[in-house]
């Protein structure tokens, strides 16, 4: 069985947000016409407290894009965006989130960042979505949203560790693309084994 995972929608990581991904609103359409082809629907929320670690203003003297050491790796330190119950933390209103059946929210905890849809930075905390999918009998996602090279790629890499087939969904998707990062996930992928796929192709 299959499910559409649809990754950080969120006004902040669209046009006029605070960490806004280049044409992030574009996909939108194209995940909403996906979401008809799929019983099974799940979408992840970036959900920071307030003064989140992976921020740049609370690391004196660092900038946003800066990458510093945490107890679980290197971190890039973000501006402040999607800040628990403000208006940069809400899906974009044009995408259609009525057949959510699972909302995994990340992040959430001060001290810990979180990409994947299954695992928290530090790679020991589960999000629980494996549990859930091996409950439901899935074992295919498609994977869509924001940002290519980060969350996205971070949830396809876990997705095959997992042993989900995982394919993404190249025009569902866009990207942040820090000093070639893009490029550089498309490779890390594809080398996994996850699967690129166009929407129509679905």
């Amino acid at each position: 069985m299959r499910a559409l995972v649809i990754i950080d929608v969120q006004n902040d990581f669209c046009p006029g947000g605070a960490l806004a991904v280049q044409d992030g609103d574009t996909i939108i359409p194209v995940i909403n016409q996906l979401s008809e082809k799929f019983d099974h629907i799940i979408f992840t929320q970036d959900w920071h407290p307030a003064g989140h670690s992976s921020f740049a203003s609370v690391h004196p003297g660092k900038t946003a894009y800066d990458v510093v050491q945490m107890s679980y790796g290197n971190q890039v330190l973000w501006p402040d965006h999607c800040v628990q119950g403000t208006y940069g933390a809400v899906f974009h209103n044009e995408l259609i989130t009525v057949k959510a059946q699972m909302v995994i929210r990340k992040g959430f905890r001060k001290e810990l960042d979180s990409y994947s849809a299954f695992y928290e930075n530090d790679h020991i905390r589960r999000t629980g979505l494996s549990g859930y999918l091996r409950d439901n009998d899935i074992d295919t996602l498609y994977l869509t949203g924001l940002a290519t090279d980060f969350c996205v790629k971070w949830s396809a890499l876990d997705g095959i560790r997992e042993g989900f087939s995982i394919y993404v969904v190249e025009d569902a998707v866009k990207a942040i693309d820090l000093n070639g990062s893009l490029a550089a996930a498309w490779k890390e992928m594809d080398e996994a084994g996850v699967t690129f796929i166009r929407a129509s192709d679905v």
